[in-house]
C-alpha cells in the first residue's frame, strides 16, 4: 500500500472526530460560552434554575456568571471555561451528573477569591480578626445563596 492510501486511512479516525467534535460543538450551542452573556450558561437545562435565581438576585446589575465563575484575566477566564465545559459536556454525555449541579472544590476557590476582590474593602476588616489563609472565614459559607436566589 502507498503513503497516499495510508495518509488517508489515517486521516479517517481524525475526521470522524472532528466531525462528531464540530456537530456537538454547534448543537450545544457551544460558540456561545465564549461571550459574556449570562444566558449562555441557561443552555443546559440543569442550569436554569441557577440563571433563574440570578435573574431575580442582586447581583443581576453588577455581575453575570463569569464575573464570578470564571478566574480573573483572559487566559485563566477562558481555561476556566474550557475545563468546565469539558466536564460538564462529560458528565452530561455520560450521564453522571448530579442534578442539582454541585460546584467543585476548585470552582469554589474561584467564587471565594471573585467575592473578595468585589468586597475587598468589607472583607479586608473581617480578614484582620483571622491570622491565616486558612483560619479566615469563607464567604460562600454564609452567603451560599446571593448569586442564586
Amino acid at each position: 500500500m502507498n503513503w497516499y492510501y495510508k495518509l488517508v486511512f489515517a486521516s479517517i479516525p481524525v475526521g470522524i472526530a472532528l466531525g462528531i467534535g464540530a456537530y456537538t460543538f454547534i448543537y450545544a450551542k457551544g460558540y456561545s460560552y465564549l461571550t459574556h452573556n449570562p444566558a449562555a450558561c441557561a443552555n443546559c437545562h440543569v442550569m436554569n434554575d441557577y440563571y433563574n435565581g440570578w435573574v431575580k438576585s442582586s447581583h443581576k446589575l453588577i455581575a453575570g456568571c463569569n464575573d464570578c465563575h470564571t478566574s480573573a484575566g483572559l487566559i485563566p477566564k477562558y481555561y476556566s471555561k474550557a475545563e468546565n465545559g469539558f466536564w460538564h459536556s462529560f458528565a452530561f454525555t455520560t450521564g453522571r451528573f448530579h442534578d442539582p449541579i454541585q460546584i467543585k472544590p476548585r470552582n469554589i476557590e474561584i467564587v471565594e477569591k471573585s467575592c473578595r476582590q468585589c468586597h475587598s474593602e468589607f472583607v479586608s476588616a473581617i480578614d484582620q480578626i483571622y491570622h491565616s489563609k486558612e483560619s479566615r472565614i469563607s464567604c460562600i459559607k454564609c452567603h451560599n445563596t446571593v448569586g442564586h436566589q
